[in-house]
């Protein structure tokens, strides 16, 4: 079966992307640096099928969509290899006619530990657009995608994956996450330098967004920002 924490390598006609994302009871939650997946996937036979509506929610130039839409629609057929544990697709978009899409989803880890408590007024169950910015007079930034869920956080961007938990009630949410590398960022500068950092977050929420301040362990230095959170579908 597909449930389950995923990286994704996925390519259109020669151009390649990555991204994270969780599959359970046939829904597919997820995304990277500048869209947001959302679908659906069923067992037909021994095939997975999968159906996805992409999103931009990174309006940088630097990010074009694969699919020639900031908006597009694809559908994808994939089994897992003999192992059952890496999945592949193949498919195509509406948006790009004659094109062909090509997937791998691997298996990420995805154990983080008790949920936290969530209240009335606390943060909605879905997936999120994440822009992370630091403060202090450091110039550096970061986008992708959480999906928080009764307590828990996953997510990611096309290097790194976000694992924690969270609590929130009456407006505030805190949380805990370790952010994790799944590809090594060769030729980029990533916003914590390659290192697999803990996060520590607080800050406010209402039924559309979310905003709070997070610091972040860096080695052995402690780095401020600042991360503004969209819902982009609620699960």
């Amino acid at each position: 079966m597909l449930d389950g924490f995923y990286k994704v390598e996925f390519s259109v006609n020669g151009a390649s992307g990555r991204s994270v994302m969780y599959a359970r009871d046939g829904i597919l939650l997820g995304g990277g640096s500048a869209f947001a997946h959302i679908g659906t996937y069923e067992q037909v036979g021994g095939d997975t099928i999968a159906e996805l509506v992409t999103r931009r929610h990174n309006n940088d130039p630097r990010h074009d969509s694969l699919l020639g839409s900031d908006d597009a629609t694809l559908t994808a057929r994939g089994r897992a290899d003999a192992d059952g544990k890496i999945f592949r697709f193949e498919g195509g978009s509406e948006q790009l006619p004659g094109a062909i899409f090509r997937s791998v989803m691997t298996p990420l880890e995805e154990e983080i530990g008790p949920p936290g408590e969530v209240g009335e007024g606390g943060i909605v169950n879905g997936l999120y657009s994440i822009h992370i910015r630091t403060l202090d007079g450091i110039q550096a930034g970061n986008t992708g995608v959480m999906l928080f869920h009764d307590g828990r956080i996953l997510g990611g961007d096309g290097f790194f994956y976000y694992l924690g938990s969270y609590s929130s009630a009456n407006g505030r949410w805190t949380a805990e996450i370790l952010n994790q590398e799944h590809t090594p960022a060769k030729g980029e500068v990533p916003l914590f330098g390659g290192h697999d950092t803990g996060i520590g977050i607080s800050g406010t929420c209402n039924e559309q967004d979310a905003e709070a301040e997070a610091v972040a362990l860096v080695g052995t230095r402690s780095v401020r920002c600042r991360a503004m959170l969209r819902l982009m579908h609620r699960a």
